[in-house]
């Protein structure tokens, strides 16, 4: 285990935590919030996905035309029309996402790993050849092995991505696997990883810390835990875990992420984390 010296929280509230049943934010709504995360110091907001349509554009031009400070990308499928509705909005920083284990690849997609690479292969390069910068995102990523996992992140590196997401998309990880497979990993992966976790078994924050402490850089949360079935690592909770418990130095305002954990929940009608 490594000494936790330092973290970067990556917000979805926008994408991933919009993705709980019952939940659609106005595109005013998600100015707030993504203003709000903004002052409050987070530096990486993943907003939305540009190809669901013109009014998901609509409420992602409204962010972009902000100028926040905090890096605002958008979530992409390995697709060319995903791929140009994010340029055509005016996305700079491109987040593309494929499956990794055989269960997505051969079941969900009914396609082949190399179908995965090669439509990988093609989307990196047509954001890159926008001026576009890229991470990589390794969907059912616990369900794959190692070296499949390692295999997406080389051939990310090899053109250029700047770092791999390991998605729990099923959240059926725990502390101590998250830990022995971010400390196994993140020696041997040529890109920062990033760790998202899913809170189908309640452990989402502690796994996600227990991924930081081990290797990963980048940690994916969203504010009020909100997210796909049973929810993110919650914001508040990871960031005030960090500064409390690990004192890891933080520009996150944690009474300004409380504060939007409480906006997120109304919004949301979901509980609030209190600390």
């Amino acid at each position: 285990m490594q000494e936790l010296n330092q973290a970067v929280l990556i917000d979805t509230t926008l994408r991933d935590g919009e993705q709980a049943a019952g939940i659609v934010f106005t595109a005013m709504e998600k100015l707030a919030i993504a203003t709000a995360l903004d002052k409050a110091g987070v530096t990486w907001i993943e907003a939305g996905t540009p190809v669901m349509g013109q009014e998901e554009a609509e409420a992602l031009r409204f962010i972009l035309d902000a100028r926040l400070k905090a890096v605002v990308f958008a979530w992409n499928r390995a697709y060319r029309e995903d791929i140009e509705a994010s340029i055509a909005c005016g996305f700079e920083f491109l987040h593309i996402s494929v499956p990794v284990s055989d269960l997505h690849i051969h079941r969900k997609l009914k396609k082949s790993r190399d179908w995965v690479i090669a439509q990988l292969r093609t989307a990196i390069l047509l954001a890159q050849s926008h001026g576009c910068y890229v991470s990589v995102g390794a969907e059912d990523a616990s369900r794959a092995s190692s070296e499949q996992f390692l295999e997406l992140a080389e051939l990310s590196a090899s053109l250029g991505v700047l770092r791999i997401r390991y998605a729990d998309t099923v959240g059926l990880l725990d502390p101590f696997s998250s830990a022995e497979i971010m400390a196994d990993l993140t020696v041997r992966c040529p890109l920062p990883i990033e760790f998202h976790g899913h809170n189908d078994f309640g452990l989402a924050t502690a796994n996600t810390l227990a991924a930081l402490q081990n290797g990963a850089v980048f940690a994916s949360v969203t504010a009020a835990g909100i997210g796909e079935r049973s929810g993110n690592a919650a914001l508040e909770e990871v960031a005030v875990a960090l500064d409390e418990i690990y004192k890891v130095p933080s520009r996150i305002d944690l009474t300004a992420v409380k504060n939007i954990g409480c906006q997120v929940a109304a919004l949301s009608r979901r509980r609030v984390f209190n600390t």
